[in-house]
């Protein structure tokens, strides 16, 4: 299995989960329902801390295929994990063709 049949698989399902999520609670609620507790202050850091790491690897490989980073960048801020799940759903290789991978 790819790479990007990966991201694909995880990406429709978490997708889904995350309209539902925003239809329930709005996008302020999402963040909203993390600030009353100990636990839920953990659970946001893990998730900060897991996509500063991901953003690490995922700009200089844009950069390096030449493409621009900053649309993955502001995808993941504003969406999270979707944001990188799409970047590898529509990657290109570094020689500028789509990535097999």
């Amino acid at each position: 299995m790819t790479k990007r049949t990966l991201a694909l698989i995880l990406l429709v399902p978490f997708t889904l989960l995350t309209l539902y999520a925003l239809q329930q609670v709005g996008y302020v609620g999402i963040f909203d329902y993390h600030r009353h507790s100990p636990a839920g202050w953990q659970v946001f850091a893990d998730l900060v801390i897991a996509l500063v790491l991901v953003l690490s690897w995922m700009v200089p490989e844009a950069r390096k295929a030449g493409q621009n980073p900053w649309p993955w960048v502001v995808a993941t801020l504003f969406l999270g994990s979707i944001g990188p799940l799409l970047y590898l759903v529509f990657r290109r290789s570094p020689g500028g063709a789509e990535s097999p991978a």
